[in-house]
C-alpha cells in the first residue's frame, strides 16, 4: 500500500520534528505531496499509521479505537462521500525498522469493543510493527468534474503509549494493485494524533495552507 515518496517531501518533514515521535518514524509531521495527482489516476482511499511508543511505561497495554473512517472528495463545487465506514478497517503489519523497509506485511490483527461499534487496534502487542489501516470498503472512483481536494476524517480514541496519523493514496483506478509501486501516488499525511482519554476527529485534506 505504500509509496515511496520523494526526497522534496523527507527533507521539509525532518525539518520539523515532535520528541513526541519515535525516532525511526520517517515522516514525523504533516506534508502534502508537492507533486500532484497524476490526471490518470481516477480512485482514491484513505488510510492511517498506528503505532506503540515503547518509550512509555506500560506501553504493552497501549491501543487505538477507531469508529469512524470517512473520504470525501470536493467537486466542482460539490462535497462527494467516497468512504464511510463505521467501526471496521483493513490492513496489514508492516515493518518498521527501518521503516515501512519492505511491502511484506502480515494481516492486521483486529478487535472490537464490547458494542462491535469501534474497532481496536491492540498496537501494544505488536510494538515492532507499524499498523498500516485503510477502509474497509472498497476504494472508490473519484467524482467526475474538476476535483477540488480530498478530505479524510477518522473519529478515534488514542490510548496512553499510542500514536496515529491519517492519509490518503490516489490510485490509477478503483481495483488495480498495488505492483510494483507505481499505482498509487500518496497525496499526504496528518500531523501525528496523540494520546487522549477523549474521542479526537483526526483529519487530513490535500489542500495547502495559506501561509
Amino acid at each position: 500500500m505504500r509509496v515511496l515518496l520523494i526526497f522534496a517531501i523527507s527533507a521539509v518533514c525532518l525539518a520539523q520534528t515532535d520528541s513526541r515521535v519515535p525516532p525511526e518514524v520517517k515522516f514525523k509531521s504533516g506534508y502534502i505531496n508537492p507533486i500532484a495527482r497524476p490526471a490518470d489516476f481516477t480512485s482514491a482511499m484513505p488510510w492511517g499509521i498506528a503505532i506503540a511508543d515503547t518509550r512509555v511505561p506500560g506501553f504493552e497495554e497501549a491501543q487505538v479505537e477507531i469508529a469512524e473512517a470517512r473520504l470525501s472528495c470536493r467537486s466542482d463545487g460539490k462535497e462527494v462521500v467516497l468512504n464511510d465506514d463505521g467501526g471496521e478497517v483493513r490492513g496489514g503489519l508492516y515493518r518498521r525498522i527501518p521503516w515501512f523497509g519492505t511491502d511484506a506485511h502480515t494481516p492486521i490483527p483486529l478487535a472490537y469493543s464490547d458494542d462491535h461499534a469501534a474497532v481496536v487496534l491492540r498496537v501494544g502487542q505488536r510494538p515492532d510493527q507499524v499498523w498500516h489501516f485503510w477502509a474497509a470498503s472498497h476504494r472508490a472512483p473519484l467524482p467526475a468534474g474538476h476535483l477540488e481536494s480530498c478530505t479524510v476524517k477518522v473519529r478515534a480514541r488514542i490510548s496512553s503509549g499510542a500514536l496515529l496519523q491519517i492519509g490518503l493514496d490516489y490510485w490509477r483506478n478503483s481495483t488495480v494493485g498495488y505492483g510494483t509501486g507505481g499505482n498509487n501516488h500518496e497525496a499526504g499525511a496528518s500531523d501525528w494524533y496523540f494520546p487522549s482519554p477523549d474521542w479526537q476527529e483526526a483529519t487530513f485534506t490535500d489542500v495547502p495552507k495559506v501561509k
